[in-house]
C-alpha cells in the first residue's frame, strides 16, 4: 500500500491559488530534487478537476527535454477525481477519472497501489482527504511573500492539527515544510 503525498506551493499567508507568483524565485536543482523524490516513490497522480484541467494542456505536450519532470506527468497514471469529467484519457493520456469524491474509493485506490500517490494543487480534494485521514505526508513549499486574496488550502474557520515532520530551507528562500497527520 503506497502513501498519499501532497505537493503544494503557498504564500505565508495560506495562498494556494494558482501559484503564479513563484515564476520570480526560480526553480532550482534543490527544489526539483525535493519534488523529485516525492515523485520517484509515486506509482499515481491523484488530481482534482480543476487541476487536471490545468496541467493537462501545460504537462501534456512537453517532453524530457523541455522539462525533466515530463516523463512522469505523462507516463505515470493519472485519477482525476471529478463528478462533472467524464472522459479524461481523451485530453491527456494515462488519465482516468474516478467520479465525485468518495473516501471509500480512494482508500482502495491507495491500497491497491504499489507505490505512493502524488497530489499536486487540487485543494479541495486535498482538504477532503485530510478530513478524512487518507492523507500522509503534507509536503508545503511556504514562499515568502503575502498575497493577500486567494483560495487558501484550510479556509477560515477550519481546524486541523498536523504533526510537523520536517524542515528544509530552500535556497531561493522557499521553506519546505513536510507535516503527517496528528
Amino acid at each position: 500500500m503506497g502513501a498519499i503525498k501532497v505537493h503544494e506551493f503557498t504564500t505565508v499567508d495560506g495562498v494556494v491559488d494558482v501559484p503564479m507568483w513563484t515564476v520570480d524565485y526560480g526553480f532550482p536543482d534543490d527544489l526539483s530534487a525535493s519534488i523529485g523524490a516525492m515523485t520517484a516513490a509515486s506509482s499515481g497522480i491523484l488530481l482534482g478537476r480543476t487541476t487536471f484541467e490545468m496541467f493537462a494542456p501545460a504537462w501534456s505536450t512537453r517532453t524530457v527535454e523541455d522539462d525533466p519532470g515530463a516523463p512522469f506527468f505523462n507516463d505515470t497514471t493519472k485519477y482525476v477525481v471529478s463528478s462533472t469529467l467524464t472522459d479524461a484519457g481523451s485530453v491527456w493520456r494515462n488519465s482516468e477519472v474516478l467520479g465525485g469524491y468518495d473516501a471509500d474509493r480512494i482508500r482502495e485506490l491507495k491500497e491497491r497501489e504499489s507505490g505512493d500517490l502524488y497530489v499536486s494543487g487540487s485543494a479541495t480534494l486535498v482538504r477532503a482527504l485530510v478530513a478524512d485521514g487518507l492523507l500522509d505526508e503534507l509536503h508545503l513549499y511556504v514562499y515568502p511573500l503575502a498575497v493577500g486574496t486567494g483560495i487558501r488550502l484550510f479556509p477560515e474557520g477550519t481546524s486541523q492539527k498536523l504533526s510537523l515532520l520536517g524542515v528544509e530551507a530552500l535556497s531561493n528562500g522557499v521553506a519546505h515544510l513536510t507535516y503527517g497527520p496528528a
